[in-house]
């Protein structure tokens, strides 16, 4: 899944069409070029061909800088690139007064077919990363998250790697929507995922479990090392001033607890560890990461009045 927000994705989505267009439109005005005998463009004999056209210059642009390491994107340019070199040569064939081979058209027109086929493949994944995109938050939804998980699981027993759960939990939000207002609260609740995301490394997940509670899941990551990062980003959302829609300045604080993934386990109870351990955070006073230990499972068992998150 890609891990962009929802509004670069909607944006992204958009561009790949028109890039689409633009470079189909590109393919139909070469081949009028070469049936009908007309002048070419000197660009499409440049070397650098393929950074001069409507479509290069999209592809190439700062906008596309979140998607360059994405399989497909990184596909697109090789049969790109394949093309402007097919076409050049056709074009310099004609100039010389070449009959153009009927295997280079047919790879000219392949190459069409598979740019095509990648620009599809990536907008699908658009589309179900759009599906599966919390609309207000921008995090992932749990429509996928139990999945993700079991094959996450699944990874952890084949490779020997291990994966770590952080449950979150924003401290005294309903202080937040009861002084500014759910508008307010709902700016909050965006702004603070923006700030876990530029903590969170690029193969890392954030889910919006429910509310204010979101599921981060850090795999090749152990205990230590997870701890390390929410602590990391435990401090930073504590010293982030979240400025809102109204012009309000926001300043939050968040509990997290933290449990391996076991591979021996029903997903659902590492799930439940890490819950625990959040709510042990939460105990503890606030603004700190617990780590799951057997002891909070029995105390979790134990009717006990709410806490106040």
């Amino acid at each position: 899944m890609l891990s962009i927000g929802r509004e670069q994705l909607q944006s992204v989505a958009s561009q790949l069409k028109q890039a689409l267009y633009n470079h189909e439109q590109w393919h139909k005005d070469i081949i009028r070029t070469i049936v009908c005998g007309l002048n070419h463009d000197q660009r499409d004999v440049a070397p650098d061909a393929h950074k001069l056209c409507r479509f290069g210059q999209w592809y190439y642009s700062d906008v596309t800088e979140n998607l360059r390491e994405h399989q497909a994107f990184t596909a697109m340019e090789f049969e790109h690139k394949r093309m402007h070199q097919i076409a050049a040569h056709m074009l310099q064939e004609v100039d010389a007064g070449h009959a153009i081979e009927v295997t280079e058209y047919d790879n000219f027109a392949s190459a069409l077919d598979r740019l095509r086929l990648e620009l599809m493949s990536m907008n699908r994944e658009i589309d179900e990363s759009l599906y599966r995109t919390d609309t207000l938050t921008g995090a992932e939804n749990r429509t996928g998250m139990l999945a993700a998980l079991r094959e996450m699981q699944a990874l952890v027993l084949r490779m020997s790697q291990s994966c770590t759960l952080a449950m979150l939990d924003i401290d005294h939000f309903k202080n937040v929507n009861d002084t500014y207002g759910h508008i307010v609260g709902d700016d909050v609740l965006a702004g603070s995922v923006r700030v876990i995301r530029d903590i969170l490394r690029p193969y890392d997940r954030i889910f919006r479990f429910g509310g204010e509670e979101f599921l981060i899941v850090l795999p090749y990551t152990n205990i230590e090392a997870g701890w390390d990062i929410t602590e990391r980003l435990r401090r930073k959302l504590a010293d982030s001033v979240l400025t809102t829609v109204n012009g309000a300045d926001v300043k939050v604080t968040v509990s997290i607890g933290l449990a391996e993934l076991d591979a021996s386990l029903n997903v659902e109870l590492s799930i439940d560890r890490a819950d625990h351990a959040m709510f042990a955070a939460k105990n503890g006073g606030r603004n700190r990461t617990c780590k799951w230990e057997a002891s909070m499972d029995l105390e979790a068992e134990i009717p006990k009045h709410p806490v106040e998150k």
